[in-house]
């Protein structure tokens, strides 16, 4: 048997595995070592590349990123920046209609700067908008939608945990991951707003007819009380990144050092709420590190058995050319979004996609960026869709059923395919602020 042939044979029980119900982690640890082992025909070898990958995997001094942003996400959603960043978005839109709506996009995009969590995004807004936004006339499917949709712009504008596993996976610069999410990230806002002025325009039953905009007017100062502190935090860690100031590890520490101090300024933080950010941190933290070293094994494997090269020639002989080839990924990526999380589907597919894209001469911030959009729209896709089943996980409204929030998410689904192909398109979306 070939090495070819064992690499095949070793996808397809990881893939066994995966639809069986197996961690994802687990099952590509599992079967690229029993791969390695087939491969080379030595038990030890296969052992010794597990200690090395694991050694790889978490060395680096830029793995370090991963529990500071973590850590600076989580105390930004303890400490209710959400709740303000709602608040002032909704003061600066409420006399439009359908403001109420902009206002959640504004402030899940603000909320994304400087946190970078899709499921910290959809867990806060679920709770502050959702019945607000009901409250006011909007229907339930554009109330749970809108939510959905745009939490998943935590995954794309900087700092963006996904951005940061993919760059320790391909060993590309997350400063410059950070800077090309910005354009497509800030395209993407845009896109949700114009789509939801349309659909309160021109399609009200949609989103709701006769919507309020009779909110209270927040006073000058209470929109700087509010609204300082996000912009301050937001200047403080992305503005020094871009500016050279300081690494992206160090963003994350000043970033965490100051959110601990704006919460605590403000009393919301108390030493019960920060040991449990702090469990919750290392959970994550050891679970994206479980990642990192099970792809750091699976790209072993895969060098030993040649399938990237193998498959890199089928698509030179398919002459499916660039885009070709890229459509085709997204199309793979959006499928997989219906069956595994986001983490999982970038464990499994970037790395047997990198010696493929690198010999094409791709770009691999942008191929990285179109990847994340990809992602994201699996995010809203039937059946897995963890963004919503986060949202109906935390809702408290048993009459909205699954298929409403599918539904009210799919308009932005179909915004998010538009962007997606707009980067493809036209590369410098992403990579323009990298002068490239």
């Amino acid at each position: 048997m070939t090495p070819f042939d064992i690499g095949l044979i070793a996808l397809a029980a990881m893939g066994l595995l995966v639809l069986l119900g197996l961690y994802v982690p687990v099952a590509l640890i599992a079967c690229s070592f029993v791969g390695v082992w087939a491969i080379k025909g030595s038990p030890l070898l296969a052992s010794k590349m597990l200690g090395l990958a694991a050694n790889d995997a978490i060395a680096s001094y830029f793995f370090g990123v991963v529990p500071l942003f973590v850590l600076m996400g989580f105390v930004v959603a303890e400490s209710g920046m959400g709740r303000d960043a709602f608040d002032v978005a909704n003061a600066m839109f409420r006399r439009l209609k359908g403001g109420l709506g902009l206002g959640t996009i504004a402030a899940n995009t603000i909320f994304a700067a400087i946190t970078g969590f899709t499921i910290a995004s959809a867990t806060v807004f679920t709770k502050i908008a959702v019945p607000e936004l009901r409250r006011h006339g909007y229907t339930a499917r554009f109330s749970v939608g809108v939510v959905a949709g745009t939490s998943v712009l935590g995954m794309l504008i900087p700092p963006s945990l996904l951005l940061i596993i993919y760059g320790l996976l391909t060993e590309q610069s997350i400063g410059d991951l950070f800077v090309a999410g910005v354009g497509p990230g800030l395209l993407l806002a845009l896109l949700f707003a114009i789509g939801t002025l349309l659909m309160a325009q021109f399609t009200p039953k949609l989103i709701g007819e006769n919507l309020s905009r009779d909110d209270v007017t927040l006073t000058r100062r209470t929109l700087l009380a509010k609204g300082l502190p996000m912009t301050g935090l937001i200047t403080i860690v992305l503005g020094g990144i871009y500016a050279g100031l300081f690494t992206p590890v160090e963003a994350g520490a000043i970033g965490t050092v100051v959110a601990l101090a704006i919460g605590f300024a403000k009393r919301r933080l108390t030493l019960g709420a920060l040991w449990r950010i702090l469990v919750e941190t290392g959970l994550v933290t050891a679970s994206v590190c479980f990642l990192i070293i099970a792809a750091q094994m699976y790209s072993r494997m895969l060098a030993f058995s040649g399938l990237p090269g193998t498959f890199g020639a089928m698509v030179t002989d398919a002459d499916l050319g660039l885009i070709g080839l890229i459509c085709l990924y997204v199309l793979v990526v959006i499928l997989f979004g219906m069956l595994l999380d986001s983490s999982s589907i970038m464990l499994i597919l970037v790395p047997l996609m990198l010696p493929i894209v690198t010999s094409m001469g791709v770009d691999l911030v942008w191929f990285g960026i179109v990847t994340v959009i990809a992602v994201e729209i699996g995010l809203l896709t039937p059946p897995f869709g963890m963004s919503v089943y986060v949202i109906k996980s935390t809702l408290q409204d048993a009459s909205i059923k699954l298929s409403d929030i599918f539904l009210g998410a799919a308009p932005f689904a179909a915004m998010m395919l538009i962007c997606l192909a707009a980067v493809i398109a036209f590369p410098p979306i992403a990579t323009g602020f990298l002068g490239r």
